[in-house]
């Protein structure tokens, strides 16, 4: 009977400690590896433990002993985890932000352009001849006014001729219907000699003779200024970059005497400088602005010039506006036809422009914000941005001067969110 007694009760302590055990995993959710590894143990040892009489009643305690250590293990874990988590939070970084303030960016654009002439012409013949004469030849400098090429046309000497005695005849006839006008007016004046009639017939003679020689002093004058077309003179100073013909050739006007002129003339002491500027960087040029080039040929040399004139209209083919700008090149290192690299400055193209830095505009893809502290509220404003220059950006928008805007713009800071902890910092 005491034999079945005892069996009773180790196996009431075994289901004890199972219990037990059941209830530590339930209260803490898992137990730590220690707690479990020597739990285990003790009951591994019950099982193979021989009962002895003085540890009878130490063993209805084990159980007590066990869900206190269990307890106290659990307390333990969990103040260890809540731990890092006050520390976190109490760490937590304050939101840096500033206030909004207007300014300028300074930059520039690097563009491909050409050097052409100042001025440059193409020189034809005026009459159909033969060149005469050349004066000057290809590199030839020549000053305004200098004969270049004489021609000759036979059948302009002969209209010459013709026209010069169509006009000494017409002078002869209006001399005499004068000297007859001038007579009868004279008889005239003696009652009953001439009557009205002749004398008004004489008057119209010789107004019709008048007539008649200013024609022919303008057709004399007209085909002298043909010969004098014989001749070319330069139209002003600068180089011949170009001769087409020689010696006995045959030239006229473009089309009907020569497709090619005579001579190409063009002025090199002062050049144009020619760029086309794409159309989003317009609104940023200023007129009169300096600006320095290199020429490939030249890579080791900078030179400086200034936007002097704006096209005003877009290419349409290229969506570009044409500037020029005026190069001195009395030393004459450059040559019309180089490429230059040009540097343009860029204005800034609106005064009412805000400046921030980069990180503060959020490109999400609802569209473009900045995020502004407004009532300890997160206020999520749209806007357009500018240039980016240096980790700073134009941006266009609802905004008014000193608003206060985040620096780091993220789309965990929600619209409409609640801003506790916010400092606010100078903008260098």
């Amino acid at each position: 009977m005491s034999e079945h007694i005892k069996a009773n009760k180790i196996h009431f302590m075994k289901r004890s400690m199972i219990n037990i055990s059941h209830m530590g995993t339930c209260i803490c959710g898992v137990l730590p590896m220690q707690v479990r590894d020597k739990l285990s143990g003790q009951i591994k040892k019950t099982k193979n433990m021989r009962m002895k009489p003085e540890l009878k009643n130490a063993l209805f305690l084990l159980p007590v002993v066990v869900l206190a250590v269990i307890l106290q293990s659990c307390g333990s874990s969990k103040a260890e985890n809540e731990k890092p988590t006050k520390e976190t939070a109490a760490a937590a970084p304050a939101l840096e932000a500033f206030t909004l303030q207007k300014g300028e960016l300074s930059s520039s654009i690097q563009i491909p352009g050409e050097l052409v002439a100042f001025q440059r012409v193409d020189l034809y013949a005026k009459v159909s001849s033969f060149v005469k004469k050349l004066y000057v030849d290809v590199g030839s400098e020549v000053s305004t006014g200098q004969l270049l090429v004489t021609m000759e046309a036979p059948e302009v000497n002969s209209q010459l001729s013709g026209a010069e005695s169509r006009l000494k005849s017409q002078e002869a006839v209006y001399l005499s219907s004068k000297a007859t006008y001038d007579r009868l007016l004279e008889t005239s004046k003696t009652p009953g000699t001439v009557s009205q009639n002749d004398l008004d017939i004489a008057f119209a003679k010789q107004k019709s003779d008048l007539a008649q020689l200013e024609a022919a002093k303008a057709s004399y004058n007209e085909v002298g200024a043909n010969r004098n077309y014989l001749e070319i003179r330069a139209p002003f100073s600068g180089v011949i970059s170009r001769r087409n013909v020689s010696a006995g050739a045959y030239v006229g006007p473009a089309g009907k005497g020569s497709d090619l002129p005579i001579f190409t003339l063009q002025e090199q002491k002062k050049l144009r400088l020619v760029v086309s500027v794409p159309e989003a960087y317009i609104g940023y040029l200023g007129n009169k602005s300096e600006v320095d080039f290199t020429a490939k040929s030249l890579p080791n040399q900078k030179f400086k010039a200034k936007i002097t004139r704006l096209s005003g209209v877009l290419d349409e083919r290229l969506r570009a506006q044409s500037i020029e700008m005026d190069v001195e090149n009395k030393d004459k290192k450059l040559l019309p036809g180089m490429v230059a690299e040009v540097s343009i400055p860029l204005t800034s193209a609106d005064a009412a422009a805000f400046v921030v830095p980069s990180s503060a505009v959020l490109n999400s893809t609802q569209g473009v914000y900045i995020i502004k502290v407004a009532n300890n509220k997160a206020d999520w404003v749209p806007v357009k941005t500018g240039r980016r220059v240096d980790n700073r950006t134009e941006i266009f928008g609802d905004l008014a001067l000193n608003d206060v805007i985040v620096k780091t713009a993220s789309e965990e800071v929600r619209d409409s969110s609640v801003l506790k902890n916010v400092k606010v910092i100078a903008e260098k």
